[in-house]
């Protein structure tokens, strides 16, 4: 929501509403009805908890996209792709009990690896920070799980695993690995991918994830963990997921994705002329490179803005910015220096567009500077 001018513009979270005018558009398509009488024990009829539609369509748009190989995969629902997050983690620790297992992210990592390792505070895991501070590390009774965010929330790179040993096991997030986030270079085949419908389809709300699984004892640790969390996934968020990937498959497969890469790209455009004049701001590079599903070079979409504020004196950056009326999130919480900032440019056009006035403003008070929009 768009404040008064009088009030900090909050630019912090992640709501994918970038994509509202394309729902819009499709209203009536993706639109259901449920009678009351419908669906009302907890499992399907084959007396599964999980929607095997849902998931026919699941394995189809992998395919269609290229982004995720589901072939000699399971497939395992979540409550977004939160919580398949620390299924993975409490899944995969079980494989050591002699020791905690070790939980790193390469900086700058998701907040919420760190947030969601340390609240549960497990005795089989804990959150160890920075996975290249453990590289040389040979020690075969340490058993590390290394998150790896690709495209990387908040600097939109498309990432690695840093750790290479028989001891790590590795959870590849890949909620932004859309074609209107990144370029599609190949599918990814992984042991663990976790995906979620909020950056795929923009609708957060729904609360649906699911992770593609190689190895079966891990999927079944991974499904007893969100049974026992949640006894499976709602089937109203299952069929209003369904129903969205009916749209996203239909005709000819490229119109989200057309719609969400174009208006993450202009966005992207705006912001980087704006701060291309600044001398006191910065963000991150992100090279062209060529999607295997466009066919085609794309330039940057990214998701987020990776701001930094380049003067000595503003070392603490989103200070700065919140006394300019724009609240991001502080890089600390990224595990990375006070003079980043994270900026969401996932939300509505007008939020958007208030963002741009605001860092237009910061950037014309620079002596010599004129603005450009």
């Amino acid at each position: 929501m768009v404040q008064a001018l009088t009030f900090p513009f909050l630019t912090e979270g992640g709501d994918p509403l970038f994509l509202e005018p394309f729902w819009m558009q499709n209203a009536a398509s993706s639109a259901m009805l449920v009678a009351g009488w419908h669906r009302m024990s907890y499992g399907f009829p084959n007396q599964s908890l999980i929607s095997q539609l849902l998931e026919d369509h699941i394995r189809k748009l992998h395919s269609t996209v290229g982004n995720a190989v589901t072939k000699g995969r399971f497939i395992v629902f979540g409550v977004g792709s939160t919580q398949l997050l620390n299924a993975a983690v409490h899944a995969l620790s079980l494989d050591n009990s002699s020791a905690p297992a070790k939980v790193v992210a390469s900086l700058p990592f998701y907040p919420v690896y760190q947030q969601q390792t340390d609240f549960f505070r497990s005795v089989d895991f804990q959150f160890q920070g920075e996975a290249a501070l453990r590289k040389n590390k040979s020690d075969s009774s340490l058993n590390f799980i290394e998150f790896v965010n690709s495209p990387n929330n908040p600097d939109g790179q498309l990432r690695k695993a840093v750790l290479q040993d028989p001891h790590v096991k590795v959870i590849h997030d890949y909620a932004y690995f859309w074609p209107h986030f990144t370029p599609i270079p190949a599918p990814a085949d992984e042991d663990l991918m976790v995906f979620s419908l909020s950056k795929l389809t923009g609708h957060a709300g729904t609360r649906f994830g699911w992770a593609l699984i190689k190895d079966e004892a891990l999927n079944q640790r991974m499904l007893t963990y969100v049974i026992m969390n949640t006894l499976g996934i709602s089937k109203e968020t299952q069929l209003r997921a369904l129903q969205h990937l009916k749209v996203v498959l239909e005709g000819g497969r490229r119109e989200l994705f057309d719609f969400g890469y174009t208006t993450m790209k202009q966005r992207w455009e705006r912001l980087s002329n704006s701060l291309s004049v600044s001398k006191r701001f910065s963000v991150q590079e992100i090279a062209p490179r060529y999607c295997n599903f466009s066919k085609t070079v794309k330039d940057p979409s990214p998701a987020y803005a990776w701001l930094k504020c380049e003067r000595e004196d503003d070392k603490e950056c989103h200070t700065v910015l919140k006394e300019a009326g724009i609240i991001g999130r502080e890089g600390s919480r990224f595990g990375a220096e006070s003079s980043y900032v994270h900026l969401s440019l996932l939300e509505s056009q007008d939020e958007f567009d208030t963002l741009l006035r605001q860092i237009n403003k910061l950037v014309t008070k620079e002596d010599g500077v004129k603005s450009i929009i």
